[in-house]
């Protein structure tokens, strides 16, 4: 690193891109981007959508394909004039090339996890038949494609061992192709599966077939960016086309409902759960599989609340509940008994701390809890008696938990900022947990420190948040910083490992992340308060946290940047074009960017539930007023900012990107530039390969490095 810090320090008399007389940036050139005269009326409000002809799929628009070329032109430009950047690429590889291991799961007495090599560009899945032998090959997705954009996106195994169904995805699409596999010779089955997507498979006891869900196949054309309706169940058989498949449970009538399916695992239910959005509120259903030609039968018949199945014992059921409880706890439901939630018996009740999960091993309840958005996990026996806590080495995220009910041993996974992921078997029994499996990275996590602040919101709301950098930091205003952020979708942020992250604190950058409204750390009031007509405050949240670091001596203006992507890149898109004045750099991902028709397109209707609707005249002046393409103002002095978004992506089409870029190029009147960086053959980020990865980081980080100006104070 130190060989790095002196060649970045050493070229930056010449770091410059169009330089004037005077030394400073000339404004740049952008791509010439076409007007069209698109005016919507909402509510008798007329708004205007000039950039609307860059919606369309650029698989069909000679005309989008021709602007993609040239906004990429103008931005590798640009990011090739910056001498930092391959010094930056180069450290970043080296520090990505070390084994990374997934949580292993046991299956009909083999053990199977997930490991990649260092530079791998996906993960290879291994099976060891026990677990101190010799681990071997059972699918390696990197033979499936030249450029590693084919990726395996989820695994599910017959109870008996003797089967692996598997769904692939190309180029970053949340369509995925199902495949099967018998274990012991590898052999591949001929039974292939199509457009799934939002779905697992759940497989009967006896291993002959699984239930899955899909949608119908869409109309030609329509694939990537239309919308996703009518999902149904099915079953498939081992060893049978498609097109056989039995239809097992559809709703017509409410083409919006999608379904998740699992079979409890004595074998006797199918559990139908229906969910309609985003919101963690379902509807349940349960068939008895025992009785071929029974019906489902509904048990929760609303989406009042969440009900998520966590397993059962004969008729009676397990959830995990926020029903009077919205920091959840743990009911059961007798199925034989009229449904009444006074007669709902709490086995766990709600505390505290935030619960995030549950699952039964050992006939053990193993919940997992966040405590101000650190990992906190406990056991309980099934009459919901406590047992013991689950002891971590310091700040972090633990992951993984699973297991059937007869297995005496689990396994978990630990991290934090500046602490590599290990894996570690945990004994059921015992209470003791035994190193599997440690990475090693180059680098010396002693050289870094690991805090938690709080600050208060706009609105006197306490906020949590994580910072991560070198000992030895002054606060003297000039350190350069990265605030990340997300709040939506009851989705939490805790602290995790990260090369990217550790390449950017390496460089002499703090890392800030602080867990705002919208976000799941303190349950569904903390959640409720940052969607719909609350989202705002997800906004005041985060510019609160950038404010703090100000006035607390950690960075100032100049030297702080903001990142999210998806409903990270809306809260920058949204929070740059509201206080342009306080960032010094921008990084949107693959944003939520026009937010009067995001529900018009593929996954975009089921967020409404966090966001509302511009076809409700409420929700569409609360939305209007922060939407980031509809607030780009012309004659504004925007911070220097990079969009990032794929041409491929299908969970929020790229138009969104497309449109507010060219937006903000057209109003921009500082010197910064604003530029789109746009990968090809590429989705929403789930599958991307390693090399694709760290050229994006590597960029982004280079980005910052000239915007920040981060070689001198």
């Amino acid at each position: 690193m130190r060989r790095l810090k002196t060649a970045v320090m050493a070229v930056v008399v010449l770091a410059s891109f169009v330089v004037s007389v005077f030394g400073q940036e000339k404004r740049m050139n952008y791509v010439a981007t076409k007007k069209i005269d698109q005016v919507d009326e909402y509510h008798g409000v007329k708004v205007p959508d000039p950039y609307r002809w860059l919606e369309d799929d650029v698989r069909q628009s000679k005309e989008v394909a021709e602007w993609i070329e040239a906004q990429n032109k103008l931005t590798f430009s640009f990011l090739e004039s910056i001498p930092q950047r391959e010094p930056i690429k180069k450290r970043l590889t080296e520090l990505w090339n070390y084994e990374k291991f997934g949580v292993p799961s046991k299956v009909g007495g083999r053990y199977y996890y997930s490991k990649n090599d260092g530079l791998q560009n996906q993960s290879v899945l291994y099976v060891l038949d026990k677990l101190d032998g010799e681990p071997r090959v059972l699918l390696d997705p990197n033979s499936w494609s030249k450029d590693g954009t084919v990726a395996l996106a989820a695994t599910s195994f017959s109870d008996d061992g003797k089967y692996v169904a598997y769904s692939v995805a190309e180029a970053g699409s949340d369509w995925n192709t199902w495949r099967i596999m018998e274990i012991d010779s590898g052999r591949l089955l001929a039974d292939e599966l199509k457009w799934i997507k939002f779905s697992g498979v759940s497989w009967t006891n006896d291993s002959r077939g699984f239930f899955y869900s899909r949608f119908d196949a869409p109309k030609e054309g329509a694939a990537f960016q239309g919308l996703n309706k009518n999902q149904k169940v099915y079953f498939h058989r081992i060893g049978t086309p498609q097109s056989d498949d039995v239809l097992v449970f559809k709703r017509p009538d409410q083409p919006d409902w999608g379904f998740q399916t699992s079979v409890t695992e004595d074998g006797r239910y199918l559990i139908i759960t229906t969910w309609k959005g985003t919101d963690d509120k379902y509807r349940i259903a349960y068939k008895d599989l025992l009785e071929p030609y029974g019906m489902p039968v509904d048990l929760i018949e609303n989406f009042d609340n969440e009900y998520s199945f966590i397993g059962n014992d004969g008729a009676v059921f397990y959830f995990q509940t926020d029903l009077n409880a919205p920091r959840k706890r743990v009911i059961a439901i007798d199925t034989r008994k009229p449904v009444d939630p006074k007669e709902f018996k709490e086995l766990i009740p709600e505390s505290k701390e935030t619960l995030v999960g549950v699952n039964i091993v050992a006939n053990q309840f193993v919940t997992t809890y966040l405590k101000d958005a650190k990992t906190q996990v406990k056991l309980f026996r099934l009459d919901g008696s406590f047992v013991r806590e689950v002891d971590f080495p310091g700040i972090g995220s633990a992951a993984g938990f699973g297991g059937r009910r007869e297995d005496t041993e689990t396994f978990y996974s630990f991290s934090s900022f500046a602490t590599p992921s290990s894996i570690f078997r945990y004994d059921m029994l015992t209470g003791k947990s035994t190193l599997f499996r440690q990475t090693k990275v180059k680098f010396n996590p002693d050289d870094y420190l690991v805090e938690q602040v709080f600050f208060k919101s706009k609105d006197g709301t306490r906020v949590p948040m994580f910072l991560a950098y070198k000992k030895g930091l002054k606060k003297d205003g000039s350190n350069p910083t990265l605030l990340y952020g997300y709040g939506g979708f009851s989705i939490s942020l805790t602290p995790s490992f990260s090369v990217a992250r550790l390449g950017w604190m390496e460089m002499g950058g703090i890392f800030a992340m602080p867990n705002l409204r919208g976000g799941g750390e303190y349950g569904e009031e903390w959640h409720q308060g940052g969607t719909k007509l609350n989202k705002q405050n997800v906004f005041d949240d985060f510019i609160a946290a950038g404010e703090w670091l100000i006035e607390n001596g950690y960075t100032k203006t100049e030297k702080l940047a903001i990142q999210g992507g998806s409903n990270g890149g809306l809260l920058v898109g949204a929070c740059m074009t509201q206080r342009p004045d306080l960032f010094g750099a921008c990084l949107p991902a693959v944003g939520v960017m026009d937010m009067l028709r995001f529900h018009k397109f593929t996954a975009g209707r089921f967020w409404v539930d966090d966001y509302g609707s511009a076809d409700d005249p409420k929700q569409f002046a609360a939305i209007y007023k922060y939407s980031p393409y509809h607030n780009v103002k012309p004659g504004t002095k925007y911070p220097a900012t990079m969009v990032t978004t794929a041409d491929t992506d299908d969970r929020v089409v790229p138009g969104h990107s497309f449109k507010f870029a060219a937006a903000l190029q057209a109003a921009q009147t500082g010197d910064a530039p604003n530029l789109i960086r746009i990968e090809t053959r590429a989705g929403h980020g789930a599958g991307k390969p390693t090399s694709k990865i760290i050229e994006e980081v590597a960029d982004q980080w280079a980005f910052l490095v000239k915007s920040l100006k981060m070689n001198s104070k």
